[in-house]
């Protein structure tokens, strides 16, 4: 009998994504390392350390995606490294990073780049982080430098990974390095000045390189109240989701400043947003009074969990803010999505629920181009550390040894065959065949 299959359209981008603080190693001079040092600070004392030693042999992981069949990676460039002091610039960084990209084009595995992705030179930090009015001709700079270097084999730009969440766990939750001016105003200043930072690194490569697309990888959560909650209950939790998940995309449209009590007009910012990049991973249910916080961290009966109490496996979701895309009339990218599993026995499904949402949005011709999973090799999980696991690669920190998970064989499948099949699910997940494919058996699916 013939499998049947979810067939994804020829041109579509399968990719796996990383961040550079997290895989490279010995970033030492950027305020994550430094806020590594201090006790307490990370789950179990972690440290990055040499991380996944890509500075030394980026290569090597490149080389086990391109046999992965993936013809896409997501990656990010470290501010410090390649300015170490203000205004000095370190023309071997930038010479490394250049090879790394060489190499991914050699294995025929598109890059998108990230500008800004959590971590911070200590001399920004020192300046005041994102709350001073000078740092857009900080990143101006930098972006300049970047491009000039590396914009050739760049199609794909994105200025900073997840603005939302950078200031709510840095300047509100601090479980990032926090600044020296937080709370609310300073989340609202650095939001400001986050967009300002977008705008000019937008305009800035498209001087350069005017057929380069230029977006945005963005948290979106599902953010919902409980079944059988209030009106007003569900209100908030409808303005929570709008303020958190399209507040900053809107801006990009419209230029315009819109989070509470801080309103006006943001220069060269509007129409500064060629695709939308979405990072999925969860939903969550929000508090009605928010006391004590707006998020709750426990969820339904029967809800399933991933390591660490990290979130609820919620594929549904990914179709969700799909929709909530839509509005932009831009091309999509799934630009994280992933789950922390050590033991490898949620990731089969994870990937094989979360690519069917993907599969039936394109359906619709919603015009979701790609997927890049989070993440390739496991690394460090910022204040994680090294206590959630989310790479298709299983990694031990200690000796740098790796083993492909049974997830990154079925990832490879899928990318090889541009499809999610019933074999694949027999073999891989077969408690999902009669979800994923009714009507076919084990027996008729292999």
């Amino acid at each position: 009998m013939a499998k049947a299959a979810m067939i994804f359209p020829d041109d579509f981008l399968w990719g796996t994504a990383t961040a550079a603080h997290q895989v490279e190693g010995n970033n030492q001079n950027n305020d994550w390392w430094r806020w590594e040092q201090e006790g307490g600070r990370i789950l179990q004392n972690g440290r990055s350390g040499l991380a996944c030693n890509w500075w030394q042999n980026a290569e090597a992981d490149l080389d086990r995606a391109a046999e992965m069949g993936t013809n896409a990676h997501r990656l990010s460039l470290e501010w410090s490294r390649i300015e170490p002091e203000p205004a000095h610039f370190n023309e071997a960084a930038l010479a490394r990073y250049r090879d790394i990209l060489l190499a991914m084009h050699a294995r025929q595995i598109e890059p998108m780049v990230t500008l800004h992705h959590f971590s911070n030179p200590l001399w920004l930090t020192e300046k005041g982080d994102f709350n001073s009015d000078i740092v857009p001709d900080y990143f101006q700079r930098y972006t300049a430098k970047v491009v000039a270097y590396l914009g050739d084999l760049v199609p794909k730009w994105v200025p900073i990974n997840e603005p939302m969440v950078y200031v709510f766990l840095r300047y509100l939750d601090k479980v990032f390095p926090a600044p020296s001016r937080g709370g609310m105003g300073g989340a609202m200043e650095a939001l400001r000045q986050m967009l300002r930072c977008h705008a000019v690194a937008y305009h800035t490569i498209k001087a350069a390189y005017p057929g380069a697309q230029v977006g945005v990888a963005h948290n979106m959560a599902v953010l919902e109240a409980r079944p059988g909650s209030s009106w007003a209950a569900r209100r908030w939790a409808h303005w929570l989701g709008w303020l958190y998940n399209e507040s900053w995309l809107d801006s990009l449209v419209d230029g315009r400043f819109h989070l509470p009590l801080s309103r006006g007009k943001v220069h060269n910012l509007a129409g500064t947003m060629d695709f939308v990049g979405i990072n999925y991973y969860t939903r969550f249910y929000v508090k009605f009074p928010p006391v004590g916080g707006a998020i709750e961290h426990t969820w339904e009966p029967g809800a399933i969990i991933s390591d660490g109490n990290y979130g609820e496996v919620y594929p549904a979701g990914l179709f969700q803010v799909i929709k909530r895309a839509l509005k932009y009339n831009k091309p999509i990218y799934i630009t994280e999505n992933g789950v922390p599993d050590a033991a490898d026995r949620l990731r089969p499904s994870f990937i094989l629920t979360h690519l069917r949402e993907i599969w039936r949005a394109i359906s619709f011709n919603f015009p979701v181009m790609g997927y890049y999973h989070w993440t390739l090799v496991d690394n460090f999980e910022w204040d994680r550390g090294w206590t959630q696991r989310f790479g298709l690669i299983a990694l031990d920190e200690q000796t740098q040894e790796r083993q492909l998970r049974r997830s990154g064989q079925l990832y490879g499948e899928i990318c090889h065959q541009r499809q999610i099949n019933s074999e694949m699910a027999a073999r891989y997940a077969p408690e999902l065949l009669p979800v994923l494919f009714p009507g076919e058996s084990p027996a008729t699916a292999v």
